[in-house]
């Protein structure tokens, strides 16, 4: 469940108000903030889905805040889903208010740390976010700070068509994973010059295993 620390904004998005979920680490100048995007909404994804809880909750113990928007027609979220391009718009318009007002909001200063994360379909969007950065804010004298990591969590390479990955892209994956193909993520990776790092005997949702997976995406970020 999320912490009573955690506050619910609506922020501006392309299709009408996001809801966020915004977290703050317990120091008194975060070192930075990221973007953590949810499993798929048709099958019960949400900001509150226990995987994207568990990366929230290591970018806080990095000293980082922790932005968790629902996707549109999620929760307090207006639209409908989108096919994944809608979707991609929603975590921009995300980025977009952070560099805006998360200082002014959250009455601290923010370090220069940028990072992204996502699980399954929200780790897809990610790659797009990632991928797109350039050509979405061509023209923008204000544009967002671009993220400098990404943690991509059961990446579906299968499915919901990701971009090419990049090296910012650190990936784990369960390696008997039911859902999204870890031989698909091991190729994926392979082709970026990546690894994988695999939790043995994980699926998708890490049941029972949230802990090592906590521990495995603050090994990815340590080096951030």
């Amino acid at each position: 469940m999320t912490s009573p620390k955690t506050a619910r904004l609506l922020i501006p998005g392309a299709c009408g108000s996001i809801e966020l979920a915004v977290d703050l680490p317990p120091i008194d100048e975060p070192l930075g903030y990221g973007v953590i995007a949810h499993p798929h909404p048709l099958f019960g994804g949400n900001s509150e889905n226990k995987v994207v809880q568990t990366l929230c909750r290591a970018f806080l113990q990095r000293g980082m805040v922790s932005l968790r928007p629902n996707f549109r027609g999620v929760g307090q979220s207006q639209g409908e889903h989108d096919q994944g391009q809608g979707e991609v718009e929603d975590l921009f318009a995300v980025w977009d208010w952070a560099a805006a007002s998360l200082p002014a909001w959250s009455g601290r200063a923010i370090g220069d740390r940028r990072w992204a994360a996502g699980f399954s379909f929200g780790a897809s969007m990610t790659t797009h976010v990632l991928a797109r950065w350039d050509e979405r804010w061509t023209g923008r004298v204000d544009r967002p700070p671009a993220p400098s990591r990404a943690v991509l969590v059961g990446l579906p390479t299968d499915r919901f068509h990701p971009a090419a990955l990049d090296g910012r892209s650190r990936l784990i994956h369960g390696e008997q994973d039911e859902v999204c193909s870890y031989a698909g993520a091991l190729a994926a990776a392979g082709a970026a010059g990546l690894w994988v790092s695999t939790l043995p005997g994980a699926g998708h949702f890490f049941h029972g295993q949230l802990p090592v997976l906590r521990a495995m995406v603050l090994e990815a970020l340590a080096d951030a």
